[in-house]
């Protein structure tokens, strides 16, 4: 499956488990069509048996005439218990296809969206709401579609027959029917939009109780003593929110009281207008009893469930609405490919005259940006935050291409290389790291996903010093990180940047960044990390990107970053004798490695 650029509309909530599982799908639109049509039977069924009962008590029938309707009637209540069983199992394999083709077709979709819907608050929401429990959705859709669908046939058909008995009793029963729906519409809009009032509060509440209680914060919690101020916080958006949703729940409560009174009223009514019809013989006495019985059933459902499916409608609707804009964000072509198994390994690279804002932003980022990279040489990106450093990574691997300029790699412009080349060229290893909680050597085999082979990946550990942490590992590079598992083992954050580096070490990428992944050390420990790589990265072209300038003494040329453009380049030594900006930075910082 495939997520299209179109309008979603309710028809999708069949269309979509249907395309999916139409097997699955199938059978419980015939079980939910059989299942609306069992109050009708009931209907029937119970006015053949009381007749029936009634003839063989006045001795006007043979007493085994009473077997059949009796059996039709045993027939529909063991349907009941059956199908329920029956029913759930079909469910579950039809969620289990749906986890398999639509939550993977979500999956898919997003990894092929262009970067900076990443980086948009505004389109995060929508994937991140798109993307939280899909399948629920789509399955719940496909349920609210089959119950509307469950109290059309059952109403319908009860009429049916009430008007092919007696059609004017049809006329009022229907007429009367008429406010409870309305009543019950209403009550579940207000309902709908009573929720997503509430929902502002609600999301606030739950991040505060994540902060509160996460394992992620327990340090901060204990040092800092903030749990009473974040509760206090905390209590004040859980109760706002349950104010909104009580207030809403109160009026539903009073409409819903209210439709209940009308229901036994209304099943009174047409129960007083069934007598005239039974008493000059057009409906019998079982048909009474069975229209009355069902009466008084598909009233109970118009006021108490109606007003349920209402509420899910509306709120599948906001959806299918999502899920259109979803469908309708822009994509990278070649996003999801795998890096080149062969990488080119570029001479020179070169901005010439790049200018770079963000979109939506009117802030100039990269402004008439030059400069030129040469092969196998270590280059260090200088500055203070929000300089430009990391910006240019992000337009050299092409996650953004709505620049102006040219970037060019071996005098060939960027925008004609593919995905799947650039994948290959770069290999970055961010501030913001991942630390991936699986396997040790899946978490460091991510950075060749083409051939890289155990004995690689031992030997990236050992460059890295990682053999003494590895040997006391449970399961040695085998074993689980992080705290998933019951035997995963959680790692320093020393460690978890060294594995972080380790999968850069093992990609044939040719270019390797390292973008402040070591931000959080001390200044000394991170010069020393950035030694150590580019002692490890001998023959290969790094960039080492930091506004702290330990490390950047290691590199062949430093690129001072100043207001989007190159205020200074050269070596150390160079820069400190100008006395410009970078001799002043590096004055400033001169007591940290001391």
């Amino acid at each position: 499956m495939k997520i299209e650029n179109r309008e979603y509309k309710l028809r999708d909530f069949i269309k979509i488990p249907y395309a999916i599982s139409p097997g699955m799908a199938s059978l419980r639109i015939v079980d939910k069509i059989i299942y609306a049509l069992i109050p009708a039977l009931q209907i029937v069924t119970s006015a053949l048996f009381i007749d029936t009962a009634i003839s063989i008590f006045n001795e006007q029938a043979e007493s085994k005439k009473i077997i059949f309707p009796l059996v039709c009637i045993l027939l529909l209540i063991a349907h009941q218990y059956v199908n329920f069983a029956l029913m759930g199992l079909v469910k579950s394999k039809m969620d289990i296809k749906l986890t398999e083709a639509f939550r993977t077709a979500i999956t898919e979709k997003r990894v092929m969206l262009e970067y900076r819907h990443i980086e948009n608050n505004e389109t995060w929401d929508i994937i991140s709401r798109v993307g939280n429990d899909p399948v629920e959705k789509i399955g719940g859709g496909f349920d609210i579609i089959l119950r509307m669908g469950d109290m059309v046939i059952r109403v319908g058909s009860v009429l049916f027959i009430l008007m092919a008995q007696v059609w004017w009793v049809a006329l009022v029963v229907l007429c009367l029917s008429t406010p409870l729906f309305w009543l019950a519409v209403k009550s579940g809009k207000a309902q709908y939009d009573a929720s997503k009032e509430a929902a502002k509060h609600t999301r606030r509440a739950q991040y505060l109780q994540s902060v509160l209680t996460g394992r992620d914060n327990v340090e901060e919690r204990a040092l800092f003593g903030y749990s009473d101020n974040l509760n206090k916080r905390y209590n004040e958006k859980y109760t706002a929110a349950y104010k909104i949703n009580m207030k809403a729940q109160r009026k539903r409560y009073v409409r819903v009281k209210s439709a209940s009174l009308t229901t036994i009223l209304l099943s009174i009514l047409i129960a007083g207008v069934l007598i005239a019809p039974l008493g000059s013989g057009e409906i019998t006495v079982g048909m009474f009893m069975g229209f009355v019985t069902a009466t008084f059933g598909l009233a109970q459902l118009i006021s108490w469930d109606l007003t349920y499916i209402t509420s899910e409608l509306a709120n599948n609707r906001e959806y299918l609405r999502d899920l259109s804009l979803f469908a309708q964000l822009s994509e990278t072509l070649g996003a999801s490919d795998v890096p080149a198994v062969k990488s080119v390994d570029p001479q020179c690279i070169e901005f010439c005259d790049v200018t770079f804002m963000y979109p939506e932003t009117e802030r100039i980022i990269l402004n008439n940006l030059n400069l030129r990279l040469h092969a196998k040489k270590h280059y260090a990106f200088v500055g203070v935050n929000g300089a430009g450093k990391t910006t240019l990574t992000k337009l050299l691997t092409g996650l953004y291409d709505n620049y102006t300029g040219n970037i060019l790699i071996d005098g060939k412009n960027l925008r004609e290389f593919t995905q799947s080349e650039l994948k290959a060229m770069f290999s970055i290893v961010y501030q913001d790291f991942s630390k991936y909680q699986i396997p040790l050597t899946e978490s460091i085999g991510l950075g060749n996903i083409n051939n890289a082979t155990e004995q690689d990946i031992i030997n990236a550990l050992d460059t890295l010093s990682l053999t003494k942490t590895v040997s006391k590992l449970p399961e040695g590079i085998k074993t689980p990180l992080g705290k998933i598992k019951g035997n995963g083992v959680d790692l320093s954050g020393g460690e978890w940047q060294r594995i972080a580096i380790a999968r850069s070490l093992i990609s044939s990428a040719t270019v390797h960044i390292l973008d402040e992944p070591t931000a959080a050390l001390d200044p000394v420990a991170e010069s020393e990390i950035y030694g150590l790589f580019a002692k490890i990265s001998e023959g290969k072209s790094t960039i080492f990107i930091t506004h702290r300038l330990g490390a950047a003494r290691l590199a062949d040329e430093i690129f001072v970053f100043a207001e989007g453009h190159i205020a200074e380049q050269g070596t150390h030594d160079e820069l400190i004798g100008k006395n410009g900006i970078y001799a002043e930075m590096f004055e400033a910082q001169r007591g940290w490695y001391s």
